[in-house]
């Protein structure tokens, strides 16, 4: 996909590409130094990031891939759309640029995967940055979200009419995204056939040991425990209606020594919402010794 020139001028990243069974993954990679992954949700796709890579990329090697099925990446119609397939092309990517360690920045699907990455690498984890995310089960699962899982009908409004990205441009933001910034979150999925990863990612959500994803999701959570050493900042929008102050406290229960910053004001677009203040907060603690 050609990124219209306004979409281009926010994100003016040069494209990477790596081959896996599902097809050409997409992914940023910027700057020298200590490696930064940094793991997207649904329905962005790493352009969420891209003011923070232009940011860290003067100390720090970005690194930022869009999910099969989100952004630049190839969207295949057959593929499974599981999370240990989300989990497996990430570790790919890291066997393939030969990372011998990394921190990681994570969001929205972005915890679960990122931390089945670390899960399956933990040596070579040393910072983590949490950002409105959960790596854990729950059964909280908020009722518009709840009505994307419906069969049939799930699929027909999230692919149909685009019920997923499109109002996340105004519901996950509490102050407001630019037009251009609006553009550049939807862009990637224009129709039926790129909007299948954002329908896939909610019917994925495993809410009972039936789900093929549940022991996958439970695998990664019993693996927390082996980070709290870890450095991590949980940096968290409070009016997030989704990853609400409930995953929060889960958050803080499992790493009582997390840095935690808080915005009362700030959404589940965190990064959007809370701006400069917080890509100072994230650099300033990848940056420590």
């Amino acid at each position: 996909m050609d990124l219209p020139a306004n979409i281009r001028a926010l994100y003016p990243f040069a494209s990477h590409w790596l081959e896996t069974p599902a097809g050409r993954l997409h992914y940023v990679d910027e700057g020298a130094g200590e490696a930064v992954i940094m793991l997207h949700g649904n329905p962005t796709w790493s352009f969420f990031y891209r003011d923070v890579i232009k940011d860290l990329s003067a100390t720090h090697r970005c690194i930022a891939p869009d999910h099969i099925g989100c952004g630049l990446s190839d969207k295949p119609q057959q593929w499974t759309y599981r999370l240990q397939d989300h989990i497996d092309n990430v570790k790919a990517l890291v066997n393939e640029l030969g990372l011998e360690s990394f921190s990681l920045i994570v969001h929205d699907w972005g915890g679960a995967i990122g931390m089945g990455l670390a899960e399956a690498m933990p040596d070579k984890v040393k910072r983590i940055v949490v950002l409105n995310t959960a790596a854990f089960r729950s059964q909280r699962i908020p009722k518009r979200i709840a009505l994307c899982k419906v069969p049939g009908f799930g699929e027909w409004i999230v692919r149909g009419f685009n019920a997923f990205a499109a109002p996340a441009l105004t519901m996950a933001s509490s102050k407001g995204l630019p037009a251009d910034v609006k553009a550049g979150f939807i862009f990637p999925y224009n129709n039926w056939a790129n909007r299948i990863a954002t329908h896939r990612f909610v019917a994925d959500i495993p809410l009972d040991a039936t789900h093929p994803s549940y022991a996958t999701l439970k695998r990664v959570e019993e693996g927390l425990a082996q980070f709290k050493d870890r450095p991590m900042l949980i940096l968290w929008g409070q009016k997030d209606f989704c990853f609400n102050n409930h995953f929060l406290a889960e958050w803080r229960t499992r790493f009582p020594d997390a840095k935690v910053q808080l915005y009362p004001d700030c959404d589940h677009y965190v990064l959007e919402d809370a701006g400069a203040e917080a890509r100072g907060v994230i650099s300033e603690f990848l940056r420590r010794d």
